[in-house]
């Protein structure tokens, strides 16, 4: 056991002891943050898979017996909520905001460590009972993603029988995880950053994590309701989303339902969703294009108010999800408006990005190429959003493929963009290796380039009208032959972009062993936690004693300073911190 002195007084770590309490049981925030990384990849790997069976179909239809219609919205259904729930938000909060915001706070780890460990153990369960659905008779729940009532537990549906309540119960374990991880990481931002480190002083990474943190808290008890009473409606027959039905030519019994309000619940929760993922990404992109450009960030105060505006604003947008659900069109107009407003902000965040990269000292590394990408493919998945988000533009496109094209270069490509490049910029120091560069080059020019022939045309496929959701499209005559043949190489593109993310996978793993020596600052970082005193971090991060924290976090190209950077944890000359954490010069004024 380890005592560390802190401020005058003397802390007890308990240091894990045996295998099982530092790799398995484990309550270092650092370790938990792996476990959560490898389950939410393991996970996303099986939603990338179904992905790929479902653009055979589309491709080559009939050519693949295995693949029947009952399988594809089975595919279809599991990939999406993988995609969104299981393996980006896990990634983005269990992942990153475990393993980053103790580090970047400069604390020794999360405020409730125990809690942080049932977090993760509770969300390995709701993967698990997810999984078993594919085990079971029936299989898992083909309602699609979004899990729209009365279909999604009526008979016919496939896995309408176990299916349905495997996901049901899934997610609600999932929430129950969520909270639990939420609730330490929002308590360790507010009290346990170390000295001199003030909100204003926070790096943009943490501003994101802890503001989506906050949406998470608020927006997925939707969820959870809503999931507590379909299951009630499908176990117990009660009606709180089955309206009076006739299923099979039988009369059911439920009556006084109202399907509409499960998608208002739904998407109250599922547009906040969009930027529980966008906005730790808007967060970490900021932080790589700072230090890979060397050069600070632009409008670091804009940049973290428009993240809290595009935060409130999220919870006023949820109905233009519903244009086509026969709402009143006043209420149309008013989401129009609300949609339309909160693309202020996060057109701010694109052109503070763009100005921090201007005349910066840009170093084309494989973080900053999937830095620069998410940038492109955020502003091309922004700017259809924009025609989805007008009432009268987004009837006739409203479930076709131009939603797909849409969603995915805003909600898929972009995240997982920012996804590689984090992996990459934090990889030395996780491991203390350097990974292998030309692999990494070829991972992001596959990827990046591959998104795009599969996406773009999606677009195009919209405007022709080609419905999403189908098995087959058949015979349709107001379809052109070249339908086919888009689809066809889009299938092709996808599998090869699918394939690549092997290379990935070998990179990371033969790097561990063979990467060379990263060193503790490789990319010469300000931020704290390139300024541990062991790379990779220890138990409790700091050794003796917490950093001081006295300037900002992107003092990179400072005029007259002896480097092209200065850490967090450097003092300006005879400078101290007091009690109250302000930063003051040998004059006592406040510096």
């Amino acid at each position: 056991m380890a005592y560390v002195a802190i401020a005058d007084q003397v802390q007890e770590l308990h240091d894990p002891t045996t295998f099982i309490r530092k790799y398995i049981w484990s309550q270092d925030h650092k370790v938990i943050a792996i476990q959560y990384g490898i389950t939410a990849t393991a996970v996303g790997l099986l939603a990338l898979v179904l992905s790929g069976l479902m653009r055979l179909q589309l491709g080559f239809p009939d050519t693949f017996s295995f693949i029947d219609p009952v399988n594809y919205y089975q595919f279809i259904t599991m990939h999406g909520m993988i995609m969104v729930i299981y393996l980006l938000t896990a990634l983005f909060l269990g992942g990153f905001g475990n393993y980053l915001i103790p580090l970047q706070l400069g604390a020794r780890d999360m405020v409730f460590p125990y809690m942080n460990m049932l977090s993760y153990w509770i969300y390995l369960l709701a993967v698990l009972v997810l999984v078993a659905s594919f085990f079971i008779p029936g299989g898992p729940t083909g309602a699609g993603w979004t899990l729209y009532p009365p279909q999604a537990i009526l008979p016919g549906t496939p896995g309408a029988d176990g299916g349905i309540l495997l996901m049901l119960v899934s997610l609600i374990i999932f929430i129950v995880a969520f909270t639990m991880g939420g609730l330490n990481y929002v308590t360790t931002v507010l009290q346990a950053r170390t000295r001199g480190m003030t909100l204003m002083r926070m790096p943009l990474t943490v501003w994101g994590i802890f503001t989506a943190t906050d949406l998470g808290l608020l927006a997925f008890p939707a969820l959870l309701v809503s999931g507590v009473m379909m299951t009630l409606d499908r176990v117990l027959g009660t009606s709180f989303f089955m309206p009076a039905v006739v299923s099979m030519g039988e009369q059911l019994d439920y009556a006084g339902g109202s399907p509409v309000l499960f998608q208002h619940l739904f998407w109250f929760f599922g547009h906040p969703e969009v930027y529980i993922v966008a906005l730790p990404a808007f967060g970490i992109v900021s932080d790589l294009l700072s230090t890979h450009a060397r050069k600070n960030i632009f409008g670091y105060r804009m940049m973290v108010w428009a993240i809290v505006a595009i935060g409130g604003l999220s919870f006023v947008v949820w109905a233009h999800h519903m244009y086509v659900s026969g709402m009143n069109p006043y209420f149309g107009f008013f989401f129009a408006t609300t949609t339309l407003i909160i693309a202020i902000p996060t057109a701010i965040k694109v052109y503070n990005w763009t100005l921090t990269l201007w005349r910066g000292n840009i170093h084309l590394r494989v973080p900053m190429l999937f830095a620069i990408g998410f940038i492109f493919t955020f502003v091309h998945g922004g700017l259809t959003g924009l025609f989805l988000g007008n009432v009268i533009v987004d009837i006739p496109l409203s479930d076709t493929y131009f939603v797909v094209g849409h969603f995915h270069m805003v909600m898929g490509v972009a995240p997982l963009m920012v996804v590689f490049g984090a992996i990459y910029h934090w990889y030395p120091k996780m491991t203390g290796k350097m990974f292998n560069e030309t692999l990494g080059k070829i991972h992001f020019w596959v990827t990046f380039l591959g998104t795009y022939f599969i996406y773009l045309p999606m677009h195009y496929l919209g405007f022709l009208g080609v419905p999403r959701r189908y098995f087959a499209l058949g015979n349709t005559e107001f379809l052109p032959d070249s339908v086919q043949s888009l689809n066809a190489s889009i299938t092709v593109s996808a599998l090869i972009v699918g394939s690549v993310q092997l290379i990935f996978l070998y990179n990371l793993i033969s790097s561990l062993f063979k990467g060379k020596p990263a060193g503790p600052n490789p990319w010469g970082a300000t931020t704290l936690e390139w300024q541990t005193p062991d790379t990779p971090p220890t138990h409790g991060n700091w050794g003796p004693a917490l950093p001081g924290c006295y300037r900002w976090a992107y003092d990179y190209s400072v005029p007259g300073a002896e480097w092209d950077f200065l850490p967090q944890n450097f003092p300006p000359e005879g400078a101290t911190i007091d009690s109250d954490g302000i930063v003051r010069s040998t004059d006592g004024t406040p510096a």
